[in-house]
């Protein structure tokens, strides 16, 4: 009985717990390419790298130089693809795709 109050609040607009997705930068790359996230999740990206990277969509986020070992986190607020990339090494691209 109690489980399935439980499951009636959390599908309730708003009441969901959001969740954090983690995007990982190694190897010169966004690991996944790709993350369907919804909208509240948060996306921590961590540079696991040898080099400072950036996670840059134009108009929409910019996490700045993010050094080797270092992380940035942005919450999703609209649903919608956001393409990025790294503004020091252009090739690196991902993108997030927000969905209610």
């Amino acid at each position: 009985m109690r489980a399935g109050w439980l499951a009636a609040l959390l599908a309730l607009p708003g009441l969901a717990a959001a969740a954090t997705h983690i995007v990982t930068i190694e190897g010169m790359q966004f690991q996944p390419a790709v993350r369907t996230v919804k909208s509240g999740d948060t996306v921590v990206w961590r540079n696991k790298d040898l080099v400072p990277h950036t996670a840059t969509a134009a108009g929409k986020f910019d996490s700045k130089s993010m050094a080797p070992g270092g992380q940035w986190s942005w919450t999703a607020k609209a649903k919608g693809r956001q393409d990025y990339a790294c503004t020091f090494h252009p090739t690196m691209k991902g993108s997030i795709v927000v969905r209610d």
